[in-house]
């Protein structure tokens, strides 16, 4: 007797609206941690995410459109901001959840993404451009903090102060490849002070200047 094959299974239901679209984010960024961009696909993300291919297409018009999303959603995860009372400790903190961020599997897979992606999707490099905004705006309070009490000259300019602060990390990170660590988080807010205490990063001009 011959048996009819099974039926292929179908996508378990995941829910609707907001679920959904979590879902299908999360499947994204997973898949583009496993086989990279150029392998991506809508029914590869479908499948791990449990829905099917039209209930994407219905919300993203294509791949690119969906990494976009997957990235932008993610980088608006709140970031803490410290307070520990003193400029060095709040700057080691950030530096040291920058690190934690980019060396996450979800932050390296981000990052590579947005390197290999910007020549192919002409969005991306706007949303690397919103991405370092974001670190910097949500980074601002701590330092005007630090004004306020007197720790930092009074033109300090938070974007130099961050700029200051990650430029050491993404140096061993994009080009050196050397390891990170707290005790690179440590020199890189150490670094990032001492200039700005220094006068050596550009100051506040009078238009990014507050009131």
């Amino acid at each position: 007797m011959i048996r009819e094959s099974a039926p292929a299974a179908k996508p378990r239901p995941v829910g609707r609206g907001q679920k959904v679209r979590n879902v299908v984010l999360a499947a994204t960024l997973v898949e583009l941690g496993g086989d990279g961009y150029a392998a991506l696909s809508i029914d590869n993300v479908a499948q791990r995410a449990g829905v099917n291919k039209t209930t994407i297409y219905r919300r993203w018009r294509d791949r690119e459109t969906l990494v976009v999303d997957a990235i932008t959603d993610r980088i608006a995860t709140d970031v803490p901001i410290p307070d520990t009372g003193s400029i060095d400790g709040d700057l080691r903190e950030l530096a040291q959840s920058l690190i934690s961020t980019l060396t996450s599997t979800t932050g390296q897979t981000i990052i590579s993404t947005m390197l290999v992606g910007a020549a192919h999707i002409p969005e991306i490099v706007e949303v690397k451009r919103r991405f370092f905004a974001d670190r910097i705006r949500r980074a601002e309070p701590v330092i005007m903090r630090a004004v306020q009490r007197g720790d930092l000259p009074e033109d300090t300019d938070p974007a130099e102060l961050v700029k200051a602060l990650i430029a050491p990390i993404y140096l061993r990170l994009l080009v050196t490849s050397e390891p990170l660590d707290q005790a690179i988080a440590d020199q890189a807010a150490k670094i990032a002070l001492g200039a700005a205490r220094a006068g050596a990063l550009p100051p506040r001009t009078p238009l990014r200047q507050r009131d």
